[in-house]
């Protein structure tokens, strides 16, 4: 059910001072409903600043649709805005999560120095020398899942075994893989 319709109220037509109605309706709104607004906002957001930058969007966005739009419920329309809108910011906040800070100390292009390179291959050999310790189930399972990023029951289909054993494998494999992990870094 669409709470916004295109129509002429009458009394636009017969020349009502336009911009008057649509901002004594948006006050009105904001007078009665802000501070419920802001709080559904807030436990959206977990930010009482981005909650209120959020409704005052909102205030806005009401303020500038079209003198003809005639809106039958504002506050299913207010609310229903504002959870559009937070769901949008959170989204932003996301890709902002996701994005590095600095671009330019963003070195994933760069040529790795020998030194990490000679790290990483050791690592990946302590890796495959932990996996190799391992009864050949578990190892294989743990590949399955980390290295090859299949999900528990695809494994479990492709070894005949039940999901809780894969999970079984896959765990005793990273316990294991920690275990010789710290030994190599803790040597006593």
């Amino acid at each position: 059910m669409n709470a916004v319709t295109h129509t002429m109220d009458p009394s636009e037509a017969a020349g009502a001072p336009a911009g008057g109605k649509r901002a004594a309706q948006v006050v009105a709104l904001f007078r009665e409903h802000n501070a419920a607004l802001v709080a559904f906002l807030r436990a959206r957001l977990n930010s009482l600043a981005d909650a209120q930058e959020v409704a005052q969007e909102v205030y806005l966005k009401l303020l500038s649709l079209d003198e003809a739009t005639r809106i039958d419920s504002p506050r299913a329309f207010l609310f229903r805005a504002a959870s559009n809108l937070a769901v949008d910011r959170l989204r932003m906040r996301n890709v902002r999560a996701l994005a590095p800070a600095d671009p330019d100390s963003d070195d994933w292009h760069v040529t790795p120095i020998p030194e990490q390179h000679a790290s990483a291959v050791e690592q990946w050999q302590g890796l495959r020398q932990s996996l190799d310790e391992l009864p050949p189930k578990t190892s294989r399972a743990f590949v399955m899942h980390v290295v090859d990023g299949r999900d528990f029951a695809t494994i479990a289909r492709d070894m005949k075994l039940s999901e809780r054993m894969v999970r079984y494998h896959v765990a005793n494999a990273l316990a294991h893989c920690r275990e010789r992990r710290d030994r190599a870094e803790n040597p006593q």
